[in-house]
């Protein structure tokens, strides 16, 4: 029986699928939260803190998603179960002998799937529950750090609702769990999920430490019984976790799926408060795969064997900077952990940063060059040299908020926003003297800022039932 779950009049439903991002959604983040409630930032930061402001608003224009948005179900047929299909496995028919052409539905019944690493079928994403929850994961993210920056409320009420709106609402709730992620369809398929699915909810690190800064800061609509109800729902999930088959598997496994797989278990019971259990988490991860993850010179052998090395090392890179700061908030300094052969994250990021990125987008390492500056320091400049000459307007980005203390580099950035063809406005920074966004961070400067300020006034008093 269910129960953790309740309804709540918003009026509203769930978006169908989001928009392409306009902000950057990061790899893994866990809010740096004691640096963030401090509030002393440095002032050079303040471009970044409105590109953060700004984000919010736009994710919150997107949302809010839903599990029960999708069309096709799950083998159980309860909407209710997360769906996705494995991205890389691609239909190969000739072992139908039609003679007619075949349906969609008869090619993911009938049809044999081939893995084919790091190509995604073409299909994949006709369910989507993957990217509703990365897309719900970025709007909490960003829209509570943008509550922390400004004090506007309406940030707060708009995480809260979607929060709400995924994990608790009776009538829109995911089960929680992921027996039915990354299933590989057809003839040869078995139809149920696969351990690498649990990757689908590695964002739950960014939706974690939201949760303890809602908290911390007392947000009005962050309720005792959403408090309560979210708290049941991922102590279920972290039981499913750290029990079933499917989540044994991918903790056991030894590449950056292992890796996102700790970071989920550690960030939530962190959120949980259970540091005792978040602490062994980090220690059983530190101690066991991680010491295979990275050999002396830096490299990670088991993502440059992957057809797109580039992405793969940032992309665990960023999963090991998660675990870490997932240990720093409770008090615990892991960074200088080293591996079997005497390596640590910043030995990897030191060898991955002159390494061409090929077809892959450079801009996956420049998060991980920018934390590991912001905790090891950058005495000799030449990780800000680095982002410089890659990315010009780095000081703008939101990241450059969180991490601290990095040089800007003497860049002057500004947030702009542009008018488009059709009306919507597009913002992003651009170098000092380019057409300034007017306003400051505390203030609503977009034509969609009066529809998510009424909006907000209407969750707040909705969700406070």
């Amino acid at each position: 029986m269910r129960a953790f779950g309740r309804t709540l009049a918003f009026g509203l439903v769930a978006s169908a699928s989001p928009a392409f991002a306009q902000y950057t959604s990061y790899i893994s983040e866990f809010i740096r939260v004691n640096y963030t409630l401090a509030g002393n930032w440095n002032s050079s930061t303040s471009v970044a803190q409105e590109t953060i402001a700004n984000a919010a608003q736009w994710w919150a224009a997107q949302g809010p998603w839903s599990v029960m948005n999708k069309t096709v179900l799950a083998p159980s047929n309860d909407p209710h179960d997360y769906l996705s299909w494995a991205p890389y496995y691609i239909a190969n028919c000739s072992n139908v002998q039609n003679t007619t052409e075949l349906t969609p539905q008869q090619i993911w019944t009938e049809c044999d799937y081939q893995n084919e690493d790091g190509v995604f079928s073409p299909d994949v994403r006709l369910v989507n529950d993957t990217g509703h929850f990365q897309a719900l994961a970025d709007a909490v993210f960003y829209n509570t750090l943008a509550y922390k920056i400004t004090g506007n409320d309406s940030y707060a009420n708009i995480a809260t609702w979607f929060i709400d709106t995924w994990f608790v609402n009776n009538d829109t709730y995911m089960n929680p769990n992921l027996e039915y992620a990354q299933v590989v369809r057809g003839a040869n398929g078995s139809g149920n999920g696969t351990h690498f699915g649990v990757l689908d909810l590695h964002d739950m690190t960014k939706i974690a430490s939201a949760v303890i800064v809602l908290r911390s800061l007392q947000a009005a609509t962050w309720t005792s019984t959403l408090d309560q109800a979210f708290t049941a729902w991922c102590t279920e999930y972290v039981q499913w976790l750290t029990t079933s088959s499917l989540g044994l598997g991918e903790l056991a496994s030894t590449n950056n799926h292992g890796t996102f797989a700790f970071t989920q278990v550690a960030a939530i019971q962190a959120m949980l408060n259970d540091t005792t259990a978040a602490q062994a988490t980090i220690n059983q991860y530190l101690n066991g795969i991680y010491q295979n993850q990275i050999i002396a010179n830096g490299d990670q052998p088991l993502e440059s064997a992957r057809t797109r090395p580039y992405h793969y090392r940032a992309y665990n890179a960023a999963a090991v900077i998660t675990i870490h700061r997932i240990a720093e908030y409770m008090g615990v300094d892991t960074w200088n952990t080293s591996t079997a052969a005497g390596a640590n994250i910043q030995t990897a990021i030191d060898f991955a940063m002159p390494i061409a990125p090929g077809a892959d987008l450079p801009s996956e390492l420049y998060p991980d060059v920018a934390a590991v500056a912001a905790h090891f320091g950058d005495p000799t400049g030449k990780y800000a040299a680095w982002l410089a000459e890659k990315d010009p307007l780095y000081p703008g980005e939101a990241n450059f908020f969180w991490e601290q203390p990095l040089s800007d580099s003497g860049l002057k950035v500004t947030e702009q926003e542009e008018i488009n063809p059709n009306g919507t406005t597009t913002t992003g920074s651009s170098p000092t003297g380019g057409a300034a966004k007017s306003g400051a961070v505390q203030g609503w400067t977009s034509p969609s800022d009066l529809l998510l300020s009424l909006t907000a006034l209407a969750i707040s008093a909705a969700i406070l039932i």
